[in-house]
C-alpha cells in the first residue's frame, strides 16, 4: 500500500516512490520464500507499477516541463 509523505521532505524528490518499492519488493514471495536478491526479483518482473512509477519520477526530474506540470511522484 503507497504511504504519502507530504511532512516528510528528507531523501529527495522521489524517496517515497523509492522507499514503497523497496517495501514492495522485501514483502514480495519471490524474496520471502525463494529466498532470491530484491534486484533479482525486480529484473523478474516483480512490483511493476512501482517500478514505471519510480522511473516517471526520476524522468520527470530531468524533463524540462516539469517546471510547469510539477514532478510527478508522491
Amino acid at each position: 500500500m503507497p504511504r504519502y509523505y507530504e511532512d516528510n521532505s528528507e531523501g529527495g524528490t522521489c524517496a517515497g516512490v523509492k522507499e514503497d518499492l523497496g517495501a514492495c519488493l522485501l514483502q514480495s514471495d519471490c524474496v520471502l520464500q525463494e529466498g532470491k536478491s530484491p534486484r533479482q526479483c525486480l529484473k523478474e518482473g516483480n512490483c511493476k507499477a512501482l517500478k514505471y512509477s519510480f522511473f516517471e519520477c526520476k524522468r520527470s526530474m530531468l524533463d524540462a516541463r516539469s517546471r510547469f506540470r510539477g514532478r510527478k511522484g508522491y
